[in-house]
Formats: structure tokens, C-alpha cells, sequence
């Protein structure tokens, strides 16, 4: 399918709205250009402004105006699987994000991320913010701030590891005889401690069920280090070997544990929050 970038400078004899100008120098039918738009495929930068997204197809330009088109067909006909607000706590929201579901877009659009759903459910009242990451195989809680300061606050809880994060996995392997429960392998240079429980080993599909926490927030944290010490979590599409399964990544982010910077009291949400 068609997968394309362009960057238009807008000129004194461009045609004056987005929508039109887009039609003009890409050939797409102004009913694609739409449905680009608003799915978070177009940027606009004016002179000493910053880049953002545009998604009004009647906005003006103005000669000097810098226009990009990220096109992605294939992207763009997604149909994103729908996340669950869990929780409504006013200066952030806590949101279950299922498997498949990116944390935020790309230049590419964002109709399949947990920023732009939530931003669409809480419009137009509030701003959405992210304040830290879930891999998109992965299912599992995540909180979005509704205000740069309760971003700002959020996000340093993240940064300092005062948020116990809990995860349950499936893994490759009998993890009941194995006596360490601690992986603390550094990734990328830096220092990484994961601790785990093993809950129950299946020997027919030769996988254990784990309860992890992560002491760390390196990149694929939890993938990686099981996929280390030779117990890769099944259905993980980029690390182990012999983990492969038609169910997807087997991870999920089940418990956010913290001190709540706003309402000074310990909170914890859990994916069985809310469900019906």
C-alpha cells in the first residue's frame, strides 16, 4: 500500500486551505487528505512556530508555511483496539491499554495510541499528557495527566522509582525449581533489577505463570531479562527463541502502587478496576 512524505513550502500561488494545497501537490483525493488529517498524519510549522499537528482541513496557510504529509495507507486503515478508563481522578486519568495499542503516535498519526483516544474521550475539556510507557505488545495500566504540572509531578515518580509497577507473564521454561528470583543483568549499560515470583509451571505447554516487578524502567525491561537467563515471555515477537504463540505478547502491566502527589495518600489501581 501507499506509504509517502511531503513537504511543502507554501507558496504566494498555493491554494489557501490545507486540504486543498495537500490535494495539489500529492494527487490524493481530498477525502483521503481528510481522514489523514485527522488521524494525526499532517504537521504544520509557521515561521518561529513550533511543529504540531495539523488536523483542521479548512485551516488557512500562509506563504512560508512549511506543510508535511506522512502518508501511510496501511497506517492509516488501522482500526485501533479501544482502551478502558479506569479510573477518572481529575488532575490524571488511569487507563487500561490492551495489546496492539501504542502509547502515543508517530509522524505517521497517532489514531492508534492511548494519548489521542484519551484525548478524544475527555474532549474538549482537557489536555492529555503522557507521563510514561507501555510497550505496544504489552496490556496493562498506564496513567495520562491532564496538566503539564500533574505531567511534570507524575513523571517524577516514574524517574525515581517511586511507583511499584507489577506485571504478570507467561514464560518459556519451569521457573518453580529455579532458586533466584532477582535478575539484575544490567541493559545498555545501566544498571536493572527484576524480581519475580514464579506462580505455576504447565508441563505440557512448558510455560510458567510470574508475578514481576521491576525495580528499573530500562527499554523492554522485563523482555529482555527473561529472554536472558533463558526464559523468554511466550509470544514475545522480538526476543527468545522457541516462545512463539498465535495469543500475542503474554505480558501484562497489572498494578501501579504509589504515593499519590495530589491527594497525599497511597493509591493502587489494578487491571480488574472497573471491569464490568
Amino acid at each position: 500500500m501507499e506509504k509517502f512524505t511531503r513537504e511543502i513550502t507554501v507558496g504566494p500561488d498555493d491554494p489557501t486551505t490545507a486540504c486543498e494545497l495537500l490535494a495539489r501537490h500529492t494527487g490524493l483525493a481530498k477525502g483521503r487528505i481528510k481522514d489523514a488529517m485527522t488521524k494525526g498524519a499532517v504537521w504544520l510549522k509557521k515561521r518561529e512556530n513550533k511543529l504540531h499537528r495539523l488536523r483542521r482541513a479548512t485551516a488557512v496557510m500562509r506563504p512560508g508555511n512549511l506543510l508535511t504529509i506522512y502518508y501511510d495507507a496501511a497506517l492509516l486503515a488501522l482500526v485501533p483496539p479501544q482502551p478502558r478508563c479506569i479510573s477518572n481522578q481529575g488532575r490524571y486519568s488511569v487507563w487500561h491499554k490492551p495489546a496492539g495499542l501504542m502509547a502515543q503516535g508517530t509522524k505517521y498519526g497517532d489514531h492508534c495510541s492511548l494519548l489521542r483516544q484519551a484525548e478524544l474521550f475527555f474532549r474538549p475539556q482537557r489536555q492529555v499528557f503522557l507521563v510514561h510507557r507501555l510497550d505496544r505488545e504489552a496490556a496493562g495500566i498506564m496513567l495520562i495527566a491532564h496538566s503539564r504540572e500533574a505531567a511534570k509531578q507524575l513523571s517524577l515518580l516514574f524517574q525515581n522509582n517511586l511507583i511499584a509497577k507489577h506485571y504478570r507473564a507467561e514464560v518459556l521454561g519451569n521457573l518453580l525449581t529455579r532458586r533466584e528470583t532477582r535478575i539484575d543483568l544490567p541493559l545498555d549499560g545501566k544498571a536493572a533489577l527484576t524480581e519475580f515470583a514464579a506462580l505455576s509451571y504447565d508441563p505440557a505447554t512448558n510455560t510458567s505463570k510470574v508475578m514481576v516487578q521491576i525495580k528499573t524502567g530500562r527499554l523492554h525491561q522485563i523482555r529482555r531479562h527473561f529472554d536472558l537467563i533463558g526464559h523468554p515471555v511466550m509470544g514475545d515477537p522480538r526476543y527468545g527463541m522457541g516462545n512463539k504463540n498465535k495469543k500475542g505478547l503474554q505480558l501484562v502491566a497489572d498494578q501501579l502502587r504509589f504515593t499519590c502527589p495530589f491527594a497525599k495518600r497511597e493509591v493502587v489501581f489494578t487491571t480488574e478496576d472497573g471491569a464490568a
